[in-house]
């Protein structure tokens, strides 16, 4: 390889830098939500393909991680987008209520640090 052709070729690091500036912080937040929300349905046996799949503790890591993005990030996303992720970060946590079988206190299951106490809605408390 020449110094010509060694100029000539884009720099793959460079080229990465410049497809993530490209990319708003709302997709890539949302995108990291969805990959955290993806893995804990897959840990609370959600996933069709693997329903016999369980690991609360694991869940309970990335339901807190999640938790914790959204709170941090809420002000930036705006209601349009921090909506649906909560809607769905909600679901997860009463998946995982459901399916342990040690119920954690009121507020401190995975997330309600940051999300306050969750209740199914046929008990939902004032």
């Amino acid at each position: 390889m020449t110094d010509a052709d060694a100029t000539s070729q884009p720099d793959p690091l460079s080229t990465a830098s410049r497809d993530i500036a490209e990319v708003p912080a709302v997709e890539i937040i949302s995108t990291a939500a969805l990959h955290l929300m993806s893995a804990a349905a897959v840990n609370l046996g959600l996933a069709a393909d693997l329903p016999d799949h369980k690991d609360l503790d694991e869940a309970r890591s990335l339901i807190d991680s999640l938790a914790g993005l959204l709170d941090a990030a809420a002000p930036s996303l705006g209601h349009h987008h921090a909506a649906p992720l909560k809607d769905g970060l909600r679901s997860l946590q009463l998946a995982f209520r459901e399916a342990s079988t040690i119920q954690d206190e009121p507020g401190q299951g995975p997330g309600e640090k940051y999300t306050g106490a969750v209740y199914p809605s046929t008990t939902q408390r004032s």
